[in-house]
């Protein structure tokens, strides 16, 4: 694969050095590596020969890209495509989170510009139960997008946002780990993303720069004091990297913390020594552009304990979830919806003043006396597998299932009612039998839409392991 780069970009590159240089644009002429990581909440892990990620032991890369959207594993969020480079977010948040508020308690934890979700599913991985994740997006596609990856890691205590970054100055001081995966250029995605070559110019970077820095003012405002801010792009340049944590630790007083992710072969110290940050790129990882740093607010963040509501649960809630005792239930648009106990007060706040899309786990909608269970509870870590019915389909009846077309044919002792269609044990979605026939629940912008034709006769071999 061969392409042409602008030669004031190739200028740039060199200049950070010469095996630096090299390395990196040979690589952007060659095929990127794809990977996947397995979801741990669901009880996966990589199979024993797998090739794993180095800075993330649930990683491994995949020999050839398959038809992930044929395998229904994918579709039960059992794992995630994600490009090599951004699981390391899983080994940095779990860094900041043992060293620097460990024993502290209901960690809260905002991703500002989450989508698709990646970077946030690992930060859910990598933080205690009681933590509240708050994932942001501004653009409307991607954060249906977003929701729909949330969802399908199946964790309970994740808020979903929409809206400009900057709108969380209206909670200062709130959040004690606030990530900026923040809008940039995109030189680390060209060998992936032709649009990235097309649009480059010293002008996007200097745009970029300044949104950049529109941003970090704006969250370190809502960064509680002792808080942290991960902040990483997927560049190369200085000005949106390097420099963006030099205007932090200048005219913000932020503290640089080293993260020690160059123990890993191939990641690069940043260019400023004054400063912890790494670069992953191409040629040096099997991933691609990946820049990363953390930097510590000053100053000592008073701890009071959380108001925890009475933990109120519908009886359907109490027979279908796991471990009430972390949830409280709102009742709200005639859904209803589990929250953390710990920060229902906190989200409740968010909601007032923020376009919230997700302010927890919908468990069910209620029509009159009927509850209707949800996709997202079918997908959720938190649901007691057992507390519904469930049929077991071969690999045609869950292409089926997922297409959206109802099923003809169950067991004659199939319960009337809500059921789980599953696929090697694992929810797919629900079904209503209604005795002749089973109604298909699985909603329908989800509905797989490929081509029949090019969808594989035989059942995908399966990329991970299920305990």
């Amino acid at each position: 694969m061969q392409i042409e780069l602008p030669a004031n970009f190739i200028s740039m590159i060199r200049s950070f050095g010469d095996e630096y240089a090299e390395g990196l644009l040979a690589a952007l002429s060659t095929t990127p590596s794809v990977s996947v990581r397995a979801n741990i909440l669901k009880g996966c892990s990589p199979k024993a020969d797998a090739d794993i990620v180095s800075w993330c032991k649930q990683g491994f890369y995949l020999n050839e890209r398959p038809l992930f959207a044929a395998d229904p594993a994918w579709h039960q969020g059992l794992y995630y495509v994600q490009d090599a480079s951004s699981m390391v977010y899983g080994e940095v948040v779990k860094h900041i989170s043992d060293n620097f508020f460990s024993g502290r308690g209901g960690i809260r934890y905002l991703d500002a510009c989450a989508a698709p979700g990646g970077k946030t599913i690992a930060a859910i991985e990598a933080l205690p139960n009681d933590a509240l994740i708050v994932a942001n997006e501004y653009d409307r596609h991607r954060a249906n997008i977003l929701l729909e990856n949330i969802a399908k890691e199946g964790a309970a205590n994740v808020v979903v946002s929409r809206g400009d970054a900057t709108c969380y100055l209206k909670h200062k001081s709130s959040f004690d780990i606030i990530a900026v995966d923040a809008p940039c250029s995109g030189e680390g995605m060209m060998r992936k993303e032709p649009e990235a070559i097309r649009q480059w110019s010293e002008a996007l970077i200097k745009d970029c720069a300044k949104t950049q820095q529109n941003i970090i003012n704006a969250l370190w405002a809502a960064l509680k004091p002792g808080g942290v801010m991960i902040y990483s792009t997927c560049t190369f340049n200085r000005s949106e990297n390097e420099e963006q944590l030099k205007y932090i630790a200048d005219a913000l007083g932020g503290e640089s913390i080293n993260l020690g992710l160059d123990k890993y072969e191939g990641v690069c110290r940043g260019f400023d020594t004054a400063l912890h940050c790494y670069r992953f790129a191409p040629g040096h990882v099997r991933g691609e552009g990946l820049f990363i740093g953390a930097m510590m607010k000053p100053g000592a963040c008073e701890t009071k304990p959380a108001r925890i509501p009475a933990k109120q649960l519908s009886p359907f809630s109490q027979q279908h979830i796991l471990k009430p005792e972390l949830f409280t239930e709102i009742c709200t648009d005639d859904k209803l919806v589990l929250r953390s106990a710990v920060h229902s007060a906190f989200i409740a706040d968010l909601c007032k003043t923020i376009d919230i899309i997700r302010s927890g786990l919908t468990v069910a909608t209620i029509k009159g006396r009927d509850y209707i269970p949800s996709h997202d509870l079918a997908l959720s870590s938190t649901l007691v597998a057992e507390s519904f019915p469930h049929i077991n389909l071969d690999y045609a009846g869950a292409i089926s299932y997922l297409r959206g077309e109802s099923l003809s044919e169950l067991p004659c002792d199939s319960p009337i009612g809500y059921i789980i269609a599953q696929y090697q044990n694992r929810p797919l979605g629900f079904l209503k039998n209604i005795g002749r026939r089973a109604n298909n629940n699985y909603p329908d912008f989800l509905r797989l839409r490929l081509d029949s034709r090019a969808l594989p006769v035989e059942a995908p071999i399966p990329l991970i392991v299920l305990s």
